[in-house]
């Protein structure tokens, strides 16, 4: 089976799939946490790889970046892959002085003013929410391996350079509670609802709005360790 976006032959995915944006993470996972990776799909450059961890399958596989491209990658996962749980595992930039860079979150919601939920299939929210079940099996797992994780609300947003006459991000953290900003998880919150599957999302903080302090392109790419270390120990326990 193939579809337009991906290239892999029917059951190439195990049911859990890590989803980073960025393909040079999902092949930096494949090749330092899994046992015999398999490189199943590269359309795009979009990378996706299949092999074990701990002797239970797992797969990695990029999104991109927005809430258009995980919605895609992930919809033909769901639907026509047999993958029943996607975890999210990307960046966020710190709306609050409590979470720092380095810092590991949980989102326990998504808030986005995006229209994308409305254009699929008429979702007015603007606040959608993961899977309960997999929240609690990474809640649990990072209690059992001592790793400090927040949850937290995210923001997902639709631009990464705002407009000068754009809401700031203090007057949207005021209006909306939401501790951190990225651009996927509200597309996949979204498809999962709709798909009757799993979604989480699990995020490192790579740079403070409040502080101004950030990780560089290289450290995004190699060093969230202990959040991939999370998202793997979680994935084989569902």
């Amino acid at each position: 089976m193939a579809t337009p976006h991906i290239n892999a032959p029917e059951g190439a995915f195990a049911t859990t799939v890590l989803m980073p944006g960025d393909p040079l993470r999902a092949k930096y996972i494949a090749e330092n946490f899994l046992d015999t990776p398999e490189l199943v799909t590269s359309v795009r450059n979009v990378l996706g790889f299949t092999g074990a961890y701990n002797g239970k399958p797992v797969s990695v596989m990029a999104s991109g970046m927005g809430m258009p491209s995980i919605g895609i990658y992930s919809h033909e996962l769901y639907q026509f892959y047999g993958v029943e749980n996607i975890i999210r595992i990307g960046s966020a930039g710190s709306y609050t002085e409590r979470l720092k860079v380095g810092d590991v979150v949980l989102a326990t919601s998504a808030y986005s003013a995006s229209s994308y939920a409305q254009v699929h299939n008429g979702v007015t929210n603007h606040e959608l929410f993961p899977s309960e079940h997999i929240n609690k099996v990474i809640m649990e797992k990072a209690q059992e391996l001592n790793i400090s994780c927040s949850p937290c609300i995210v923001h997902s947003s639709d631009v990464f350079y705002g407009g000068p006459d754009s809401e700031s991000w203090q007057e949207i953290r005021k209006r909306t509670g939401v501790d951190c900003v990225e651009m996927e998880s509200f597309a996949l919150f979204h498809n999962a609802n709709v798909l009757g599957k799993g979604a989480a999302c699990l995020l490192t903080i790579s740079d403070s709005l409040v502080d101004f302090t950030a990780m560089s392109a290289e450290e995004r790419q190699t060093t969230f360790r202990t959040m991939m270390h999370l998202a793997l120990e979680s994935a084989i326990a569902l």
